[in-house]
This record gives structure tokens, C-alpha cells and sequence, in this order.
């Protein structure tokens, strides 16, 4: 994404463009030196001009680059001068030049020079205004319609010349360490275990204009050192095993056994309970921590026994419905839980016999209470599972667990006896997640269980693969400092992302030899040197140029292993696998159809689901969501959980399909889960999966725009917000964002009876009448109004307070929009253009690790000329990306 760091008073005609003279407020672009351009210029190569018609065919693949030269030299650096000044000097002159200036704005001292001259930013934000016809004002400008075309044609050409002029110098970089996302998946990939490895590092820090991955922002201070240092030996230590298997334990929790230790106490049919098959009587399900009295024993069972045949079912069955902690099922293991390996739990269980076509859910807790002071209790997996077995004929679902993963143990395991106080006991935890419907007659959504078993610390293998990453088999293990080489050369590879210089082999080699007396073994000693490996800049830095290379020897190409990583880093926010790897080594990953291969490859894979989920967080701006939390406006857990998936999900099933991008707009689908359905009023979705569902025609949903989470997001809260709504489309759907607010601009008074009579529409134009407020909310609010139809949490609605919404509302290009209906239709009809270039430029600033720059305006030209070529196609548009120079160039 371009730069947006031009954060000035602006006026609506000059949409921010600030002006460096002794009479205004100075600016510096932004960039470490590199032209700044703002997102209003995304519209600059996307409108349909005749100057800009050449534009774009100048940027297709096949053209000479001498040519492009060639032509740009032909430009008449007199032509300003004559034609066009003239025109900005009637046009814009009166309001945008000397001392008191609009906007800051000093048209009249603008350098016509777009390529060495300082203000090609600043003509940017001139194309885009006069292109679109927003200024000057048509009302108060004598500005012919054949002028306006003559000033944008000039422009056009002047653009054009400028970034293909401008793209060879080198002043871009994507030198950057990798992201705490990043970082984590790289130790995932590298020792094949989806544990958490980040522990306590700080999320990024996204710019407002940037992605968490932008070079700019990706620095390292010394305190990060040490914790990427401490991370690394921790990470080491959890994936590395020594010795034999460890001997299993067995927790068999049958449900006849639990009503015993749950006392007489009867229990309502519409509570959870215990329920006796054969009499029908219903025992309280009750549990309390004191004396562990509910804690069920372990049996010691062979390591070679992780899976079991379960005993037949009982006499008793757990009903289990939806509710808080007393509606849950709790079978209490006592303080024998070891430290590590996998946790492995099985329930069987079914649906109740008037369940009709409700499919219940499940999800499992992890908790302790050690006194009255209070208990922990945390989510022990994401996976909810969905029970879809008849009455009658339950089944086995399973959860593994990573022990390591927990992130809060019974400190008193080991310190206190089972059964005193403190008490050392933990324990799982049942949870029927199941949202309650109303009514008489509603489908029971009860889950009978009959048996819980639990199995730790389990090891599928011996050494598990976590620990052969690390350690591959070795034929001279007898020979430490050969089989020390042999790990470190393997290791460093695969966590460098490419070979490792003799030098560096050699350097760490001496290391593990001076290490080695004072440590217990050759495991011991060769952690210690692994760890420093996942503390070096070529791990943790996504490197500019090839290990060791001198500058002068690195040319505008990326090296293959570059390469590689780019495209790693892109699909799967993480490391190059082998196959990539050993692509990169014989030099086949400059073939485009290779290339093109790959990308279908790694797309197919299921990391790819890390970037559906990473880029569309950033490129929405929906981090905020992650803090939202269950409400009582309907907001529950259920919901806010599938309202944060819901985008993503829609990325993937667009991606895996190559729908085109204009979807993202409007769709005659949707992707939801069964909750999801719910809110949206969509029938017959059953079950916590996301999936591919139809909408019968005038459904109010499709794309983006009215799902829950965007709204939800921009709302206050309690009710819709139109100029977050209104800002978010504009800025990160159309990378259009409109100036800031001035400085001491009113807010609506609401304490005032003449404004609080009015309706939100009412407000706002109320509020945009105030002459330090048009410039922005003539821009804003248009767009925001036409939301209105959604409340706070993405609702529709048809009536606020009893009255009909009024969601119409007119752009400043007189253009008119009807609603929700009528924005989808002109953003399909109107800014497709402009929609499809600004997803292009987000992505390609995601994949580059860093914000785009004057000099690759071309290089997204090409790109996006292929994709509206190709059909607007998504997964076309990854390719595209990926096969295009710009994504394999410096």
C-alpha cells in the first residue's frame, strides 16, 4: 500500500495535498527518503483517460523497458507552461495560492518536474480529484469539460513517464525481521508441531497505511534480542526428548461411576443431570473442588497402549445442555497431568432423542481451583466439535491436546497432597456451546454423553518428529563433531533458508566444541549452538541480498532462495519447505510456469490458511475485534467467534475457486457457520463449519460489506456508525482514505433537544453544514449512510425507533446511492477499476514485506491489467503477483 503520511488541514478540493513554501506549514514525505504517495493516487492509473488507456498498455508484459524509456524522453518539459498552468491558474488559483492558502494547499508553486522534482505526490492527489470531476467545484468553475480532459491527458503522460523512469533506482528495500506471526510459523514448520512458540513478544504494531509486515516498522531493539534468545532455547527444550517413552496414564471416567461421586440430589428435565437409562431418574450433575472427592484415578497402562478399546456403554448417560460452568460437565484427573506430550481425550457421545436436525456442540476446558479465592479455567482446544451421532448410536469424538500448550497449571501440583488445601487437583471441563433457541416446540439441543476418557502423555512415535527435525538419524553418531556437523548443516538450511557458508558451519561447529566439556551430553551441548542459530539475523531477518554478497554484487533480480522466501513468506507466513528449497538450489524458480505450479502447490496446502486468515485481518483492519468480548446485545461467544472467521472464510472459498475479486463487493452467496445463519436469518445451516451457502435473490448479504465483523467493527457499540463505516470502505476497500479530522472540531451535541429530535442521517448532515467539517464529511458520509440498514452488529433492519431508514444518500459526483443495494451496484459498475488496482496494491505491499513506492506503480499496472484480463479472477490475481517482476525484484 502506498505511504499516507500526509496528515495536514486539507480542503475538499485539495484532498490533503500540502505544499513545502515559507507561507505554510512545511512536510516531509514520508519513507526514509523515498516518494511518499497517498492512497488517493491508487486512482491515478485506474481511470479511464485516452491519455491513460497508453498508460496501462505501456505496462504489459512484452514491452521493451528501452522503449518506455524512449517514449518518456518525448515528453515536452515546455508544454506546463503553455497549456497548462493557464488552466490551473483560472481554475485553482483564487483559492490555492499565497500566504492564505486552502487546504495549505500552494498550487501556484507546484514543480511541474514528476520526475526529479519534489511534488509528484502532490500531482497525484491533483489526477485523482480532477479525474473524478470533484474539483474544482463544478458549480463555481468556468473549467471546460475539453480543459479538464486536456490538464488530465498531460498529467496521465507526465505519471506515466515518471514511475517507469523512477522504478530503477533502487530505493526500495524490504530488509525487515520476521513478524511475531511469522516467527511462530517458521518454529512450527521447522520442528513440525502447531504449538505456540511466541510466548510473551508483543503483537506488531500495524501502521494506520501499512501492514504488520512493513519494513519500516520491523526493527529490533536489544530487549527482543534477548527474548528471541530465551525463546529459542525454550522452543528447543519442548521439541527435543531424551530417553525412553515415558509410561502412560489412563483417566476412565464412566458415567455411572460420576453419579456416585455426585450424591442423591434430583435434578430438573431441563438442566443438565445424570440420567439412570433404566428408571429415568435425573441426579443433580453437581462438583466442587474441595477434597477432591469427584477426582477420578488413573490406571498405568504400557506406552504402547495410547489407543484403546472402549468398555460398552453403561448404565448412566451425562445430559449436558447449554449453559455456564454449573450446565457443564466436569471429570476432575487429580494432580497426575505430566508437564508435556499430548493429552488425549475421548467422549462418547450422541444427540438427545428429540435433537431433530440440531447438531449440537462441544467444547473442552482446561481448569484448576486451589482455593476460594477464585479458578482458572482456559479453552483446551480451538476445534469445537459438532456431535451428529443419533440417539442410540453415539460415537467416539476425540480431542489431542498439547500438554506444553496449556497456558496455566495447578502451581500446587506436587506441593500439597490430593484432597488438601491448597488443592493440587485439575481438571477438564464439558461444554455444551450450543446457542438456546426459544419457543415451544424447539429442537432439543442436549448432548448425552456416557463416557469420558482420558490418555497422557501420548507420543504417536519414538522419537516423535519434533525431536528427528532437530536430530535426523545419523550414520556416524558415534562420531560427535561429524554428527554435530551433520545436525548443524541440516538445521541451519532449513532455518536460514538456504545452505549455510562453510564459514558459518565452521563457526558454529567451534562453538558446540567449547560448549561441549561443561555440558551433561552431546544433546545438551549442541541445543545450546541450535539456539544461537534461531537467534541470528539470518533466521530472524528476512535478508536483503544473498548471505555475505557485497552490495555491488547484488542486481534488481531476487536470488533464488530470495525467492523462495518471498513466496513462503507470502502463502504460508513462514519457511520454504524442502520442495522449495530444492528448487531454489537448482536454479528452476525463474521459470514463470514453475513458478505458477508452485503457487497451486502451496495453495492446496493447509498452511495457506495462514494467509487467507493474515492478510485479510490487516488488509480489513480487524484486528480491533480480537478485544471485543461477549455482550449482552446478542453478541455472544458463538457469534463473536464466527464473526471474526467469517472474512477469512469467504478469502478461501474465493481463493480455492478463483472467483473474481468483484465478489468481495457483491455475491449471490455467502459463507457461513449455523450461528452465523442465525443472524443473518438464513435457514437450514447446521453445525459450527464454515461453508458455501446460496442466497435466493434480493438477500441482503454478499461480500464484504455486510458482514458482521466490518460492521460490528465500525459501530460505536450500541448503534451503526456511518463515518467509520464510511472511512473503512474508503480506505481499505478503495485505498481512497479521506484527511483527517481538523483540529477542534465540535462533536455532535446530543444535549441538545433540537439535536437529539433528529435522526442519525439528520446529525450528520446537520453536522457536515459546519464549514470546518464539509470537506471531510462531504467525502465520508455519502458512503457511510448507505450502511444503515445494519446495526451495531450487522443486523438488518428495516425501522430505527419506529421510523423507516433513509439510507440514500448522494456522492459529491452527484452520483446517487440507494442503500446498501445501490452501493454494491455503483462499486461493481463505476469503481470496479479502482476496486481491483487497490486489492492488487494491498496484496502486493503484504507479499513485498513493504509499502509501495512511486517506482513500482508499473509494475501494479501490469498486474492489474492482467487480472481484469483474466476475469478478475483472486487466485488469478496470486499468480499474476507472483510470476510478475515486481513481486521477483528487489
Amino acid at each position: 500500500m502506498f505511504p499516507t503520511r500526509f496528515r495536514v488541514r486539507r480542503c475538499a478540493c485539495a484532498r490533503g495535498v500540502a505544499r513545502r513554501s515559507k507561507s505554510v506549514k512545511h512536510f516531509r514525505v514520508s519513507g526514509e527518503g523515498r516518494l511518499g504517495v497517498g492512497p488517493i493516487a491508487l486512482l491515478a492509473l485506474c481511470l479511464v483517460t485516452p491519455g491513460l488507456a497508453g498508460a496501462q498498455d505501456g505496462g504489459r508484459e512484452g514491452d521493451s523497458a528501452d522503449e518506455t524509456v524512449a517514449a518518456a524522453s518525448d515528453r515536452d518539459p515546455g508544454q506546463y507552461e503553455t497549456a497548462i498552468k493557464p488552466l490551473l491558474e483560472r481554475a485553482c488559483f483564487d483559492c490555492h495560492s499565497g500566504e492564505y492558502a486552502e487546504g495549505n494547499f500552494r498550487a501556484d508553486e507546484l514543480d511541474a518536474d514528476l520526475v526529479d522534482g519534489g511534488d509528484a505526490a502532490w500531482w497525484l492527489e491533483v489526477y485523482a480529484v480532477l479525474s473524478k470531476g470533484e474539483m474544482p467545484p463544478p458549480e463555481s468553475s468556468d473549467l471546460t469539460g475539453a480543459e479538464r480532459v486536456r490538464i488530465v491527458d498531460w498529467l496521465s503522460a507526465e505519471i506515466q513517464a515518471a514511475e517507469q523512469l523512477r522504478k530503477g533506482r533502487g530505493d526500495r528495500s524490504s530488509f525487515r525481521r520476521l513478524t511475531r506471526y511469522e516467527y511462530n510459523h517458521a518454529l512450527q514448520d521447522l520442528f513440525g508441531v502447531p504449538w505456540t512458540f511466541v510466548g510473551d513478544l508483543p503483537e506488531e504494531a500495524s501502521a494506520e497505511d501499512g501492514f504488520e509486515n512493513d519494513a519500516e516498522s520491523l526493527r529490533m531493539s536489544v530487549k527482543q534480542v534477548e527474548a528471541y534468545r530465551r525463546l529459542a532455547a525454550e522452543a528447543l527444550r519442548r521439541v527435543t526428548v531424551r530417553g525412553e517413552r515415558p509410561p502412560l496414564k489412563r483417566w476412565t471416567a464412566p458415567m455411572e461411576q460420576a453419579v456416585r461421586k455426585a450424591g442423591p440430589d434430583q435434578a430438573p428435565a431441563d438442566r443438565s443431570h445424570y440420567l439412570d437409562l433404566a428408571t429415568g431418574a435425573r441426579t443433580k450433575m453437581d462438583w466442587r473442588y474441595v477434597g477432591a472427592k469427584y477426582a477420578f484415578a488413573p490406571d498405568d497402562v504400557p506406552a504402547s497402549a495410547a489407543e484403546s478399546s472402549l468398555p460398552e456403554p453403561g448404565s448412566h448417560v451425562a445430559v449436558v445442555y447449554p449453559g455456564d460452568r454449573r450446565a457443564a460437565l466436569t471429570v476432575e484427573l487429580g494432580d497426575e497431568l505430566p508437564e508435556e506430550g499430548t493429552l488425549r481425550v475421548r467422549v462418547r457421545a450422541s444427540r438427545a432423542e428429540d435433537a431433530g436436525e440440531r447438531l449440537p456442540s462441544l467444547r473442552l476446558d482446561f481448569g484448576f481451583q486451589a482455593t476460594n479465592e477464585g479458578a482458572s479455567l482456559e479453552r483446551a482446544s480451538d476445534r469445537i466439535l459438532s456431535i451428529d451421532a443419533a440417539h442410540g448410536r453415539s460415537k467416539v469424538y476425540q480431542w489431542d491436546v498439547p500438554l506444553g500448550e496449556l497456558r496455566h497449571r495447578n502451581a500446587y501440583r506436587g506441593e500439597t497432597r490430593l484432597g488438601d488445601q491448597p488443592s493440587p487437583s485439575e481438571f477438564l471441563r464439558f461444554t455444551n456451546a450450543t446457542r438456546e433457541r426459544g419457543g415451544a416446540g424447539s429442537d432439543s439441543p442436549a448432548i448425552l454423553i456416557d463416557l469420558v476418557e482420558v490418555t497422557a502423555p501420548v507420543y504417536d512415535e519414538w522419537p516423535p518428529h519434533s525431536h528427528r527435525a532437530v536430530f535426523p538419524e545419523s550414520a556416524r553418531a558415534d562420531d560427535e563433531t561429524a554428527h554435530a556437523r551433520a545436525v548443524l548443516e541440516s538445521f541451519m538450511t532449513r532455518a536460514w533458508r538456504r545452505p549455510p557458508a562453510a564459514r558459518d558451519v565452521d563457526r558454529k561447529l567451534r562453538l558446540f566444541e567449547r560448549l561441549r566439556p561443561g555440558c551433561d551430553d552431546f544433546q545438551q551441548a549442541i541445543v545450546e549452538v541450535l539456539a544461537t542459530v534461531l537467534s541470528s539475523p539470518k533466521f530472524l531477518y528476512v535478508l536483503a541480498g544473498e548471505s555475505g554478497a557485497p552490495e555491488e554484487q547484488r542486481g534488481d533480480r531476487l536470488s533464488q532462495h530470495e525467492l523462495a522466501t518471498r513466496l513462503s513468506l507470502f502463502l504460508w507466513c513462514s519457511l520454504p519447505d524442502d520442495e522449495l528449497l530444492d528448487l531454489a538450489a537448482a536454479g528452476r524458480l525463474d521459470d514463470p510456469e514453475m513458478l505458477r505450479r508452485e503457487v497451486d502447490r502451496m495453495l492446496a496446502d493447509p498452511r495457506a490458511d495462514r494467509f487467507a486468515e493474515q492478510f485479510v485481518q490487516q488488509w480489513l483492519k480487524l484486528r480491533p475485534l480480537e478485544y471485543l468480548r461477549p455482550a449482552d446485545d446478542g453478541l455472544d461467544e458463538a457469534l463473536l467467534d464466527a464473526i471474526k472467521q467469517e472474512p477469512a472464510a469467504l478469502f478461501g472459498e474465493m481463493l480455492r475457486h478463483d472467483a473474481s475479486v468483484l465478489e468481495f463487493l457483491d455475491a449471490d452467496y455467502t459463507v457461513v457457520n449455523e450461528r452465523l445463519a442465525e443472524h443473518y436469518g438464513l435457514p437450514n445451516v447446521r453445525g459450527d463449519r464454515f461453508r458455501r451457502v446460496p442466497l435466493p435473490a434480493g438477500t441482503p448479504r454478499g461480500g464484504l460489506l455486510t458482514q458482521a465483523g466490518p460492521l460490528t467493527m465500525n459501530s460505536d457499540g450500541t448503534d451503526s456508525h456511518p463515518v467509520k463505516r464510511g472511512v473503512w470502505l474508503l480506505t481499505s476497500l478503495l485505498n481512497d482514505p479521506p484527511p483527517p479530522p481538523p483540529p477542534a472540531v465540535p462533536e455532535i451535541d446530543l444535549s441538545d433537544p433540537k439535536i437529539a429530535e433528529l435522526t442519525l442521517k439528520e446529525r450528520i448532515e446537520d453536522h457536515r453544514n459546519q464549514a470546518a467539517c464539509l470537506s471531510c464529511h462531504q467525502k465520508i458520509d455519502p458512503w457511510g449512510i448507505a450502511f444503515e440498514h445494519y446495526d451495531a452488529t450487522g443486523r438488518r433492519r428495516e425501522l430505527i425507533d419506529g421510523e423507516p431508514i433513509d439510507a440514500a444518500s448522494r456522492l459529491p459526483s452527484a452520483d446517487r446511492l440507494d442503500g446498501m443495494e445501490g452501493l454494491k451496484r455503483y462499486l461493481i459498475e463505476n469503481r470496479d477499476d479502482q476496486f481491483v488496482r487497490a486489492t492488487v496494491e494491498n496484496m502486493a505491499a503484504f507479499a513485498l514485506g513493504r509499502r509501495l513506492g512511486f517506482g513500482d506503480r508499473a509494475g501494479v499496472t501490469e498486474v492489474a491489467q492482467r487480472v481484469r484480463d483474466s476475469g478478475d479472477g483472486l487466485r488469478t490475481m496470486v499468480t499474476s503477483l507472483v510470476t510478475s517482476e515486481l513481486f521477483r525484484s528487489r
